[in-house]
């Protein structure tokens, strides 16, 4: 049941979040797509800890308007092992790419005081991945259509 409310959730959720937007020559925003392989039997564990650790940061930097716009999503067919991803989230920033690091450490501690909670979930979360990988898109869809 626990399972099935998360689930129900990060689907409201990713339904509720901005689409991205198609981009257009004249648009400089960066496409980035975050891929995440989950250990076998630990995709649970791993969505849990990021709907509680990395979600709200996200969600902050919409509300600032640091990000366009993003979207979680998960496969609903089968991937061969060598392939398989477990979550997508795919991430539209104004402007050309670049460290987000520095704004992302004073969100941490605004939002978590308790650091060393939040350093041991976070290890956790990335316990449960079997790899992950970044990559930055550029549309190349003609304007239009």
């Amino acid at each position: 049941m626990k399972s099935l409310l998360l689930v129900l959730s990060v689907l409201l959720i990713t339904s509720l979040a901005p689409r991205v937007q198609a981009q257009t020559a004249t648009d400089q925003s960066t496409i980035t797509e975050n891929y995440y392989k989950t250990l076998p039997g630990h995709q649970q564990d791993f969505l849990q800890l990021f709907m509680k650790n990395h979600y709200p940061i996200l969600a902050r930097e919409l509300a600032s308007g640091r990000i366009v716009s993003f979207k979680m999503e998960t496969p609903t067919a089968y991937m061969p092992e060598d392939v398989r991803w477990d979550y997508r989230v795919t991430i539209v920033r104004k402007g050309p790419g670049g460290s987000n690091a520095d704004f992302e450490a004073k969100l941490k501690q605004e939002l978590w005081p308790d650091q060393e909670t939040f350093k041991r979930e976070e290890k956790q979360r990335f316990d449960n991945v079997l790899a992950h990988w970044d990559i930055t898109v550029t549309s190349v869809t003609p304007p239009g259509k």
